[in-house]
């Protein structure tokens, strides 16, 4: 066991941010009820949303892509490089450029290529930053993030993403709750099931975007490659690495695709890989896998309460793995180049 003495420097700033995380997105959905109600504005003139971010930023666009489109709205996340290369026309869609440093390379290229557009917003977590001084902006609480791998950005984020879900007449108590009154979780059967996997894939269905934020941080601080998979796509051929080696990560929510991420984690227990199911369902446990209950939720409800505790199950992944687990040896926390 890693003592606080001893404890690598980069988890130690990773510790300082999860700490502040809930107070900074309950501070952040209130601050961000002005401009959410100007993007939500937008939404409802245009209908139509495209979701541009890299990395963390670009996941927490998958996890919201699903709730956007519940409510009618043609919603699309794309990484901001492809926009760059390939792009969706922007004429006549709402655009949340999303960055939580707001200085991002492809960000200043995209607004420096396009000039940006009446309808595009920024979130960020730095106020000061290119995207705040260039988009109106709803800026999280706290400050720029200064740990390697996201953890209070990607919740800070989402709670920018509430107030607008808010201003479009979703109603926030179930979300807001879970971040007033958040519920720890043990993580230990579930780190010892992954005690001797090479490494990590997660997979989802309609939280399909936090496990890619769950696996852009095992690969971050672990340096494992951990990859994601949404369920469907899992399903299709990748299913033939499964095995002993192999751990398993798998989110499941209080929606109408439970029971296809209860059947994955069915068919991945019979693989003989260990299996660890978040679940804020009201299905039944499966067998052979390792269940972290929540509360039945979906949602950013489901989300805010599955983050903070599939956070400590990625540090303490890497953490028994790697020396200096938190301190990147080949990226930089704001990436400046393409």
């Amino acid at each position: 066991m890693t003592t606080e003495r001893n404890r690598p420097a980069g988890l130690g700033a990773i510790d300082r941010e999860m700490v502040r995380q809930h107070a900074d997105a309950i501070a952040s959905y209130e601050a961000a009820a002005p401009m959410a109600a100007r993007a939500a504005a937008s939404l409802k003139k245009t209908g139509r949303l495209l979701l541009l971010g890299m990395g963390g930023s670009h996941a927490v666009n998958r996890a919201v892509e699903p709730l956007y489109r519940a409510l009618g709205i043609d919603a699309v996340a794309l990484p901001l490089s492809e926009q760059l290369g390939q792009p969706l026309p922007i004429a006549g869609r709402t655009i949340f450029v999303t960055s939580q440093s707001g200085e991002s390379a492809e960000v200043v290229r995209w607004f420096n290529e396009t000039g940006g557009t009446e309808e595009s917003f920024g979130l960020t977590l730095e106020g000061s930053s290119f995207l705040a001084r260039t988009a109106p902006s709803l800026v999280g609480s706290g400050g720029t993030e200064l740990a390697f791998a996201a953890t209070r950005s990607l919740t800070v984020t989402f709670a920018l993403h509430l107030a607008i879900l808010a201003a479009l007449g979703e109603d926030p108590a179930a979300a807001l709750a879970v971040l007033k009154t958040p519920e720890d979780r043990d993580i230990a059967a579930a780190l010892a099931a992954l005690e001797k996997v090479a490494t990590v894939v997660t997979s989802g269905r309609r939280l399909q975007g936090v496990a890619e934020a769950l696996a852009l941080g095992l690969t971050e601080l672990s340096r494992r490659p951990c990859f994601s998979l949404e369920g469907g796509q899992l399903r299709h051929g990748p299913m033939e690495m499964l095995g002993p080696e192999i751990g398993v990560v798998l989110f499941r929510g209080l929606d109408e695709t439970a029971a296809l991420v209860t059947a994955m984690a069915v068919s991945a227990v019979e693989t003989g890989a260990p299996v660890i199911l978040f679940d804020a369902s009201s299905e039944a446990p499966v067998a052979g896998a390792v269940t972290i209950r929540f509360a039945p939720a979906s949602g950013l409800a489901a989300i805010f309460a599955m983050l903070p505790v599939a956070q400590r199950l990625m540090i303490a992944f890497a953490e028994a793995r790697v020396e200096n687990a938190g301190t990147p040896v080949r990226c930089t926390k704001i990436t400046r180049s393409e």
